[in-house]
């Protein structure tokens, strides 16, 4: 997936507007960040990439970039 559509796919689990995440934002700037929205996260990284990722990875990101971070290669520029 290009980096483009996850950080759509990020924009829609929080509801924001299509195109407002950039990846540099720090999650605990993003006040719609969450239980619900990681919860929604990991639906989403479970439907889309067939993942399953660890609670404290996630727990451990500090900006959208640590989380595509977590997928690594599956995350295109």
């Amino acid at each position: 997936m290009k980096k483009s559509d996850f950080l759509l796919q990020l924009d829609n689990i929080i509801e924001a507007p299509p195109g407002s995440l950039k990846g540099t934002e720090k999650l605990t700037d993003i006040s719609a960040w969450d239980s619900l929205a990681v919860l929604g996260f990991i639906a989403m990284v479970d439907e889309k990439f067939k993942v399953q990722l660890a609670g404290k990875d996630i727990a451990a990101c500090e900006t959208v970039a640590d989380i595509a971070g977590l997928l690594g290669d599956r995350i295109t520029p």
